[in-house]
C-alpha cells in the first residue's frame, strides 16, 4: 500500500472511529462512513467491504495501542514491575476517556458472539492476558513479584480492567477508584506504589 493509500485509509479510521463512538456498531452504515469521510461509496469499498470489517480494524488499532505499551518498555530496560504500571496507568486513561468505544465494542461483540469463533475483540483479550501473565513470571522469575499462579493472576488483572471499564460506561467511575484497583492489582503481586 502506497503512501497515498495508506493515508486515505487512515483517514477512514479515524472518521469511523469517530462515528462509532457517537452511534454505536449497530447503527452505523457504509454510508454514514461515507458522509464522515467525505469520500465516494466506491472508494470505501477499496479498503473496507463492510461496517464489521472497518470497526475491526479500529477496535484492532485501539488494541495495538494499548498493547505497544506491554512490547515496548522491555526494550528500554524496565523492569517488569515498572512495565505493569505502564499499562495500568493507560489502562486507566482508556477506562477514563469520554470518547471510548466500549458501548460500540461491547454492541459488536454481542452481536457476533455465537457467529464466530475467532472473534478479534475476544482474541485481543486472551493476547492480553498472556502478555501479563508471561510479564507476571518475568517478575517473580527476577523477584520483582511474588505470585503463585501468573496465568490466574493474569486473568484477574484483564477482568477488573474489562470489568471497570464497562463499570464507566453504565455506573459512572472515579479516577480515585481506578487507582485504588490499580494498587490494589499491584499489592496482590507483592508491589507497592508510592
Amino acid at each position: 500500500m502506497g503512501d497515498k493509500s495508506l493515508r486515505k485509509k487512515n483517514q477512514i479510521l479515524e472518521a469511523a472511529r469517530e462515528v462509532f463512538f457517537k452511534r454505536g456498531y449497530r447503527a452505523v452504515t457504509m454510508k454514514d462512513i461515507v458522509e464522515a469521510c467525505g469520500i465516494s461509496r466506491g472508494g470505501l469499498y477499496l479498503y473496507f467491504a463492510n461496517t464489521k470489517e472497518l470497526f475491526e480494524e479500529v477496535l484492532d488499532r485501539e488494541y495495538q495501542t494499548l498493547q505497544s505499551v506491554l512490547d515496548a518498555p522491555a526494550s528500554k530496560n524496565a523492569n517488569p514491575g515498572e512495565i505493569l504500571l505502564m499499562y495500568l496507568d493507560e489502562q486507566k486513561k482508556e477506562i477514563l476517556r469520554k470518547d471510548t468505544l466500549a458501548a460500540a465494542r461491547y454492541e459488536y461483540m454481542f452481536e457476533n458472539q455465537f457467529a464466530e469463533d475467532g472473534m478479534p475483540a475476544k482474541n485481543h483479550f486472551v493476547k492480553t492476558v498472556k502478555a501479563l501473565e508471561q510479564l507476571i513470571a518475568d517478575g517473580v522469575a527476577q523477584e520483582w513479584m511474588v505470585c503463585e499462579s501468573p496465568k490466574e493472576a493474569a486473568k484477574n488483572i484483564a477482568y477488573t480492567l474489562e470489568g471497570m471499564k464497562a463499570a464507566a460506561q453504565t455506573t459512572g467511575i472515579s479516577a480515585k477508584t481506578v487507582d485504588s484497583q490499580i494498587e490494589y492489582i499491584m499489592g496482590t503481586l507483592g508491589m507497592v506504589i508510592k
